[in-house]
């Protein structure tokens, strides 16, 4: 049985030791202009590479956006 995690509101099959980094890389290529939060709470850029996804987590990438 493989873990799932939400991610953005979808189920996310997880390999195991995906990170914060790891996700935010494969949905924005990058994280300039980028936030995450993780069950709800904000997970600081400096911890994207060490914080590694469980089963049933839910994180939101939020990318900034230009424009009125």
């Amino acid at each position: 049985m493989s873990a799932c995690a939400s991610v953005n509101g979808e189920s996310v099959e997880l390999i195991p030791g995906t990170t914060v980094a790891d996700i935010v890389g494969t949905l924005t290529g990058g994280g300039r202009g980028v936030a995450v939060a993780r069950n709800g709470e904000v997970v600081p850029r400096s911890e994207w590479g060490t914080t590694v996804v469980k089963a049933e987590d839910r994180i939101e990438v939020l990318t900034a956006a230009q424009g009125g």
